[in-house]
């Protein structure tokens, strides 16, 4: 395997017309930038493995109590009700908790999802839809076969102390605490020993918003920590709540952005999450990427999600 390249050179080829960049390699370098923002001291490297992963939310959203206006639709009439980031991400989790069926995979199965793509130039033009289909080792012990944009590629195995941030092994997973406070605080420590006691900081939010979002973009998650995972969202301030926003199978939706502070990646905000204005059940995501100069607005949604027990085997 060869040496990792420079994370802000990772950065700049973000926007090139390039396979895009695996979400450790992009979390990496964000962070990279955003702590050199912060001190003129040189990192270290980070010990988390360039691995090409289910496809998750960089900048992901993130929550605070703030008001808004919200469109929801009645049987009659439309209506306009306040609403919360808070209230939004804690009626997720109440629909996680009654919709969740709790799984146990082998460390020798594969996690199977389904994501659909839709992609529309920002200035106009065709639609293309993209459907991937990912196999992903449960413990990173066998080859995994993940597609991104309609691009196929094997991933090969994990090396002895090598993984991703947050974690996709099972047992790793199962690890993370469902107790939202200590949820923020572990991802935010990277895989070291969680310090409970250490407050988090202004500059620790940023970071820490990538990775709770990057948690809930895994498609299978242990018993809880979903619903742990939106709760957590809902501590983090910078959160902005926008009416009308749709998801890629047309349906209007409550959406959640994180916006960060000004001089930072997430100034201008990051993807927008959406969720049903009555149910609060997550539908799917709205984003922007840049590829080869031009500008594409894109709609994500997991049409579908299982164990399976080997690459190629559908539910």
């Amino acid at each position: 395997m060869s040496e990792p390249r420079n994370e802000l050179q990772l950065l700049r080829e973000w926007d090139a017309d390039t396979p895009p960049l695996t979400d450790p390699a992009r979390a990496r370098a964000l962070f990279r930038l955003h702590q050199a923002m912060l001190t003129p001291t040189t990192l270290a490297p980070a010990t988390v493995r360039r691995r090409p992963v289910l496809r998750m939310a960089v900048a992901g959203v993130a929550a605070a109590a703030i008001t808004t206006t919200v469109l929801v639709a009645n049987e009659s009439s439309p209506r306009t009700e306040p609403v919360s980031a808070a209230t939004v991400l804690h009626g997720a989790a109440a629909e996680e908790r009654r919709l969740e069926r709790p799984i146990a995979p082998r460390d020798d199965q594969f996690i199977y999802t389904k994501e659909i793509v839709e992609e529309t130039p920002a200035r106009g033009g065709r639609t293309r839809t993209y459907v991937d289909e990912s196999w992903n080792s449960v413990d990173g012990s066998k080859k995994s076969y993940v597609s991104e944009l309609g691009r196929k590629q094997w991933v090969p195995v994990f090396a002895p102390g090598q993984g991703t941030w947050p974690p996709t092994k099972w047992t790793e997973l199962e690890q993370l605490p469902t107790d939202p406070r200590k949820l923020v605080i572990t991802l935010r420590d990277m895989g070291g020993k969680p310090d409970y006691s250490k407050p988090m900081r202004a500059a620790d939010w940023p970071m820490t918003q990538v990775f709770v979002s990057g948690l809930l973009r895994a498609p299978v998650l242990p018993k809880g920590l979903r619903a742990a995972a939106y709760e957590a969202l809902a501590t983090v301030p910078g959160i902005k709540v926008l009416p009308h926003q749709k998801d890629a199978d047309g349906r209007v939706g409550v959406g959640i952005q994180y916006v960060g502070p000004a001089g930072t990646p997430w100034g201008k905000g990051g993807p927008v999450l959406v969720f049903d204005p009555k149910t609060y059940r997550y539908l799917g995501m709205h984003d922007r990427r840049t590829a080869g100069g031009t500008t594409y607005e894109q709609w994500t949604y997991i049409a579908a999600s299982a164990v399976v027990d080997r690459v190629m085997q559908r539910p």
